[in-house]
């Protein structure tokens, strides 16, 4: 199998390099020069055997549309487009009746893992028809992490249900971490009597109810710097969590836990706090989103 990645960011190079582990042919196209395998887009889509398989993993939004776009007017029929970043899935019923005017296919793909995936493999959330899902499976079972494949993949449903169960997913670790960011604040309060906080963290990773692999990469920045010294509690939000609660409203779901770890990280960008300098520790270790230093 031979397949295109366009945007070879922090995530889309580590899946090139991942699919190249598994003996999946890859091109890979990026504007940058030091990334890219081929020039262009034409180019790329003129290497690939047809039909072809093209993922996009580039930034939601206006970027996502124009390379949707560009796609249309330079594949044929029978193709299909995979997009596998962070998509509205209401963008997603858009970018499939545009394809789907040149025959083109289109599935949408909800991909969790961040900076571990090279190594760990990545979640996988995916939405369209079952023919196409299972064209591309030599590719989504090379990006999932080992074992069972229902352990680390579902084909959740039509077009955008791959986006729309990523969002949800999102809207929960929005949570779990501001839990966690949380009792660190307030272990971190009572330095009179706690005097091992990052220790205490670490002994939560076995036997107790609250252990995760969030947990773990909380550990892990704790050691790297047990007081977040260096980072400023200012969090940004990447539209998952917002999303999440207006289709909360849109439905009458309530979701008070979710709403309140999107409102905090709203307070983030006002005062600084504790608190948040560990959702800002979190979303760097398991994303490799950018922190703001501490002055």
């Amino acid at each position: 199998m031979h397949i295109g990645i366009i945007g070879l960011g922090k995530m889309g190079a580590n899946m090139r390099d991942r699919l190249r582990n598994a003996g999946i042919e890859v091109t890979g196209f990026d504007q940058n020069p030091d990334l890219t395998d081929v020039a262009s887009t034409a180019e790329l889509v003129a290497v690939l055997p047809a039909p072809r398989l093209v993922w996009v993993m580039v930034p939601s939004g206006a970027i996502t549309d124009s390379v949707i776009e560009d796609l249309s007017q330079k594949l044929e029929a029978g193709d299909l487009v995979i997009d596998g970043g962070n998509s509205r899935f209401t963008e997603d019923f858009k970018h499939a009746a545009l394809l789907e005017t040149k025959g083109i296919n289109f599935v949408d793909a909800g991909v969790s893992g961040g900076i571990w995936g090279l190594a760990n493999g990545y979640g996988l959330m995916v939405g369209g028809k079952a023919d196409q899902v299972e064209r591309a499976m030599p590719v989504f079972d090379a990006l999932r992490p080992e074992g069972p494949r229902e352990e680390g993949f579902v084909h959740a449903g039509e077009v955008g249900a791959g986006h729309y169960a990523k969002m949800v997913h999102n809207g929960i670790e929005y949570a779990l971490m501001q839990a966690y960011a949380e009792g660190y604040e307030l272990l971190d309060k009572r330095s009179d009597l706690v005097t091992d906080v990052p220790g205490i963290f670490k002994a939560w990773q076995r036997g107790t109810v609250v252990r995760s692999w969030l947990l773990e990469l909380l550990v892990r920045a704790l050691e790297q710097d047990p007081e977040f010294e260096d980072i400023e509690g200012f969090v940004e939000d990447s539209g998952e969590g917002r999303w999440t609660i207006e289709e909360a409203l849109a439905n009458a779901v309530p979701v008070p836990t979710i709403s309140a770890s999107i409102f905090a990280r709203f307070v983030s960008r006002q005062d600084d706090s504790p608190a948040m300098k560990a959702v800002a520790a979190l979303r760097n270790q398991f994303g490799g989103h950018t922190v703001k230093k501490a002055d």
